[in-house]
């Protein structure tokens, strides 16, 4: 009786993309820190964060007035280092008031800075 021979087919290798320990996630999520915007406008005004940590969207990152009395807020999760940002209220861009710390940008304009 002859040997009964399994045609195998060629099969080319698999790419496997390497997957990231999850505690390396879970520690570059931990590193970042919640930082809270918060400016005083016009009650129903438009106000947004705007700054190096989104590419100075101009859009922004709209912010909130969840009482109605003026007192706006965004909190956003950014990593450890040092941020410029300025407010857009009413599609005006303007500095953070009770900030200490500025710098001259390329426009001859002022940035607000905040080391996270």
């Amino acid at each position: 009786m002859a040997a009964k021979v399994k045609k195998t087919t060629k099969r080319t290798p698999r790419k496997v993309e390497a997957v990231k320990p999850v505690a390396e996630v879970v520690e570059k999520t931990q590193s970042r820190k919640r930082v809270t915007f918060s400016v005083s406008a016009e009650p129903g005004s438009r106000v947004a964060v705007s700054g190096d940590f989104n590419n100075w969207d101009a859009a922004g990152r709209p912010m909130e007035d969840k009482k109605g009395d003026g007192n706006y807020s965004a909190t956003i999760l950014l990593a450890p280092g040092v941020y410029e940002y300025k407010f857009i209220v009413n599609d005006t861009w303007s500095i953070d008031p009770n900030c200490a710390e500025w710098v001259q940008n390329s426009f001859g304009t002022l940035n607000s800075v905040i080391h996270v």
